[in-house]
C-alpha cells in the first residue's frame, strides 16, 4: 500500500510541475483525492445500512 501511495505521489508532483496555471493544480488535487472520499462515503453508507438493518431485528 505504501508503494502505491508513493507512486501516486510522484505522479501528482510531476503533474504539478508541468501545470500551465494554478487552476490546473487545484483540479489535479481534487481529482486525486475525490476517489478516496467517494470510496469512504460508500463504505460509510454500507456500514450505516447494515447497522440499521441489524438493529431492527
Amino acid at each position: 500500500m505504501k508503494h502505491l501511495f508513493l507512486l501516486l505521489q510522484v505522479d501528482i508532483e510531476k503533474k504539478m510541475q508541468e501545470a500551465p496555471d494554478s487552476s490546473y493544480e487545484i483540479g489535479v488535487v481534487i481529482g486525486s483525492y475525490l476517489p478516496f472520499v467517494v470510496l469512504a462515503g460508500v463504505a460509510y453508507a454500507i456500514y450505516y445500512f447494515n447497522k440499521k438493518k441489524r438493529g431492527s431485528e
